[in-house]
């Protein structure tokens, strides 16, 4: 049971409430178990205390107010506080400041908040405090703040801002929660491109339930989105655990992880294999009523007589002889393994979902789970609709691969007398050349063909993100597309061009240049001896930090860029100067060329050179060995086929690999971090450099198509 309730009176200034609300939210996240009960009242003040639009209730003691309900829960659990606490209270002594709509007011708070963050990550300290939370709440809840932040010219408050928002990914579902009791104000930001109008009936305590795959992101997030965000209701996420072949404890724990990646927290994770029992007496009840029979029709048959519609000659087998089957199944014995159970709906309707389905099979196999308890199984198609009854789901949004099956589902509700569940379909995001068939990215797991499921080619959560996509990229992609029926084809620039706008403005720039024919240049009119400069890692965001630039007489070039140099021609050294081409030695026999001979013009304009190229000074630095790594798409067609061979389709060559020097920095960058190589892109750390062994980095599509 709760310790405390935090009263919160939705209708006040959201700029003003949230403060309170993400400070009570982070300490219910920070905990087994939720310690404040918040409850939301839909009014724009409490009966009690004057003018409060906040109350925390511990005990006896009540206390009122915004500064004062945090000050008193940080005082309960100081995990946020202890950095500098009497910085930290005149940062909460500007809130009541924050919540101001007048923007020549607001503004200069806000351009000291940017001055203060220019080298900074965290308001206080160098950790997550009350101060970021509670600052952060109070500009979410401001629109004239977020007007600023969607200008961008407030850089370090923008960084910050976005920092915050993908460290804390509670705080948005936070924020929609308290605004679905407040009606006028429940449109999401994650709303904006799409229709979320979707008429759900009877959505007061709506519960979606969500049928995860690795990969289903949409499904995850829409389910996510209607559940805690339109319409305050309960997500729930069930394993369907009833092949016990199949089943593999990786894939529950990835999903769980890349759910909570997301952003997603689901209210309930239940198994089916939690409702076995209940399951089996279903499958009895369904027997005796004569709308289910055994059969032994073999496979290729069985397949063959759904297809021409023609009945199997069990189908009118007695009910008490189809339970002795059942029986036999469920003992796991020879002849039970011969027997499934198919529910009696049609031999030959039109939708041939509807053509006497398997709702039951006998595999001896141990479940992971149930362990040898059970040799019979349900199948997915019976089982979901009854647990979904039996769960209490009132809503099941699914994509639109089950239409044809969804009379089937209505067809066991209404059989078994079960509750009804309304079901909504939306399309599923596709994108060309990619494959989104489980069957088919298994097949080229265990062929290894790809080196597992984090691939940087496959269309898994992990495999995109190890490619460098960011989770506010992915849940703005596709929380715009909403939950539309039309099926649409994506192209991947679309969503790698919206991760540019999250990567761009935080990614240091570093320089390489490949290893291949590099060119040994010497520079003329340089210094005498190599000597360094600090300078800005990202020239438009000093927040992001500086790095060591090296220069020297002897640098490298790369040879594609000299190739294209005549002598005394002018060039731009970028973050150096200009200088000439005075002489190029080639080998004669390949053409390749050797060295080059530049001489330094410190008073030339870079503007009016036409060629600008990268370089690295040999000298007085030590050269960090990197791998850049490109990936092109696993299918050489847009989409595949039901005629598609599947080995046919896919590219021989998708991984490209090119081996370089990068400058000194490279060294301090960990796995993970997300940089940038001038003229190059942007790149991903797959590994981190250590001596004798290269960093790897993985190129990142700007969104630009090639």
């Amino acid at each position: 049971m709760s310790q405390f309730d935090l009263n919160v009176a939705t209708r006040a200034s959201q700029s003003a409430l949230l403060p309170v609300v993400l400070i009570a939210t982070s300490i219910n996240e920070a905990r087994p178990t939720p310690v404040i009960n918040i409850v939301y009242q839909d009014t724009a003040l409490l009966q009690d205390g004057e003018k409060a639009i906040v109350q925390l209730v511990a005990g006896s003691k009540s206390v009122f107010g915004t500064t004062e309900v945090i000050n008193e829960l940080t005082a309960h659990f100081p995990f946020l506080t202890g950095k500098d606490a009497k910085v930290e209270a005149e940062w909460l002594s500007q809130l009541d400041s924050l919540t101001t709509l007048d923007f020549k007011a607001l503004d200069p708070i806000l351009q000291r908040i940017d001055s203060h963050l220019l080298l900074r990550s965290f308001l206080v300290g160098y950790s997550l405090s009350t101060p970021d939370i509670a600052v952060w709440g109070a500009l979410r809840g401001n629109r004239v703040a977020a007007a600023a932040l969607k200008k961008g010219s407030l850089v370090n408050f923008t960084r910050w801002y976005r920092f915050l928002e993908e460290l804390c990914p509670w705080t948005n579902a936070a924020v929609e929660s308290m605004n679905a009791v407040a009606k006028e104000k429940k449109v999401a930001k994650a709303k904006e491109g799409a229709s979320y109008d979707i008429a759900l009936k009877g959505t007061e305590n709506g519960v979606p339930s969500g049928y995860l795959h690795i990969g289903h992101a949409k499904a995850a997030l829409l389910n996510d989105y209607f559940a805690h965000e339109k319409y305050n209701g309960t997500l729930l996420l069930r394993f369907d655990d009833t092949n016990p072949s199949n089943e593999k404890q990786e894939f529950e724990d990835a999903i769980i992880e890349d759910l909570a990646l997301m952003g997603i927290k689901p209210n309930k994770m239940t198994y089916t294999s939690d409702y076995f029992d209940e399951l089996y007496d279903y499958c009895i009840k369904i027997i005796k009523q004569g709308d289910a029979y055994a059969d032994d029709t073999d496979k290729e048959t069985m397949q063959k007589q759904r297809w021409d519609g023609i009945p199997s000659g069990r189908r009118e087998m007695a009910a008490e002889e189809s339970l002795a089957h059942l029986e036999d199944m469920k003992s796991g014995s020879a002849e039970g393994l011969r027997w499934c159970i198919r529910a009696k709906i049609s031999a030959d309707c039109p939708n041939k979902a509807m053509r006497d389905p398997v709702i039951y099979r006998c595999n001896p196999a141990a479940h992971h789970r149930t362990g040898d308890k059970w040799n019979i199984y349900p199948t997915y198609d019976f089982a979901c609709p009854i647990v979904d009854s039996m769960e209490g789901v009132t809503h099941a949004l699914r994509t639109i691969e089950y239409r044809d099956r969804n009379p089937q589902y209505q067809w066991m509700l209404d059989t078994l007398k079960l509750r009804n569940v309304q079901v909504w379909d939306f399309a599923r995001m596709n994108f060309i050349k990619t494959l989104l068939s489980k069957r088919k990215l298994t097949k080229l797991v265990e062929t290894g063909a790809v080196w597992g499921w984090d691939d940087p080619r496959f269309p898994t959560i992990r495999g995109i993100r190890r490619r460098g996509m960011t989770i506010p990229a992915l849940r703005e992609f596709i929380l715009k597309q909403g939950p539309s029926k039309n099926v649409t084809n994506f192209d991947w620039a679309l969503i790698w061009a919206t991760n540019k706008k999250y990567i761009d403005p935080v990614a240091g720039r570093h320089t390489t240049i490949y290893t291949k024919d590099a060119v040994k240049t010497t520079v003329t009119g340089g210094p005498s001896a190599p000597y360094s400069e600090e300078k800005p890692l990202h020239a438009k965001n000093a927040a992001v930090g500086n790095k060591k630039v090296i220069y020297s007489s002897s640098i490298l070039l790369e040879q594609e860029d000299v190739k294209s140099f005549k002598p005394d021609e002018e060039i731009t050294l970028m973050n150096w100067g200009n200088a000439f081409i005075r002489k190029i030695s080639t080998n004669a026999e390949t053409g390749i060329i050797t060295n080059l001979e530049v001489e330094l013009n410190p008073t030339g304009d870079v503007k009016k050179t036409e060629k600008k190229v990268t370089w690295l000074a040999e000298e007085g630095q030590d050269l960090i060995p990197v791998e850049l790594v490109d990936f092109d798409h696993l299918l050489n067609k847009d989409a595949l086929t039901e005629d598609d061979v599947l080995e046919d389709c896919l590219n021989k060559h998708t991984e490209f690999r090119d081996v370089g020097v990068a400058d000194c920095n490279v060294a301090n960058l960990k796995e993970n971090d997300i940089i940038q190589f001038d003229r190059k892109g942007y790149y991903r750390v797959d590994r981190a450099y250590s001596p004798g062994s290269p960093a790897v980095f993985f190129n990142i599509p700007s969104g630009k198509t090639k």
